[in-house]
């Protein structure tokens, strides 16, 4: 029997200027990261973890390093998010919404910021081994 090797995805960031407020969440979307990033740290977001940043007063800038040479990253909000990739029916199919809304939601067409960011009070902070 061959054994194979799964390369797993990891991707590194480390802040180059400026800060920023980072969440990470696991495939099952439990949070364990939610912490300010300030210049010169380093945070890492294992494979099937989300991540949102949110600038801080000055902005911010990183860097990301990835570890697999097949790393796919996955926009989910904004004009190159997976959602405008979905037909209309999908998309109402999926979030049990009407036509007329799935199309509002794929294109944004609203124009109102969303707040993905969890309350730091109700967010309860993990360490992961």
């Amino acid at each position: 029997m061959v054994a194979s090797k799964e390369r797993k995805m990891v991707i590194s960031h480390q802040m180059l200027r400026g800060s920023a407020r980072v969440q990470v969440v696991n495939e099952n979307g439990n949070p364990i990261l939610d912490d300010q990033v300030q210049e010169g740290q380093l945070f890492i977001v294992p494979q099937n973890h989300g991540v949102i940043t949110q600038a801080g007063n000055e902005g911010f800038e990183y860097i990301a390093f990835k570890t697999n040479d097949n790393a796919m990253i996955s926009t989910l909000a904004g004009r190159t998010s997976i959602l405008r990739a979905l037909p209309l029916e999908v998309l109402a199919n999926a979030y049990q919404i009407q036509r007329q809304q799935a199309h509002q939601l794929k294109y944004n067409y609203n124009r109102q910021e969303t707040i993905a960011l969890s309350s730091s009070q109700s967010f309860q902070r993990r360490v992961v081994a």
